[in-house]
């Protein structure tokens, strides 16, 4: 098992491409499995930062992805505060 670290909401969108396409699915496949439109699919891939936790967790399961939070053992850096909520 291998594991793909992800720290900021813009690596996400990559990440979920290649696992789709390393599960040798199209996103008209995912989509069908999702109960979502191709398009739909299409702007999830390409904004998944503003996508919500549930469908996130419905597209993981498509692609047999699961996610795993780990607290680091050393320190983590805090960043810059945003006004963007958290939530």
């Amino acid at each position: 098992m291998r594991d793909f670290t992800v720290r900021t909401p813009e690596q996400l969108p990559a990440m979920l491409k290649g696992f789709r396409k390393q599960a040798g699915l199209t996103q008209a496949e995912v989509a069908a499995r999702m109960g979502v439109s191709q398009q739909t699919l299409s702007a999830l891939e390409r904004n998944a930062e503003a996508v919500s936790a549930g469908r996130l967790m419905r597209l993981l399961a498509v692609l047999g992805v699961e996610l795993v939070l780990r607290k680091p053992d050393s320190p983590v850096q805090a960043e810059p505060a945003s006004d963007k909520p958290l939530w």
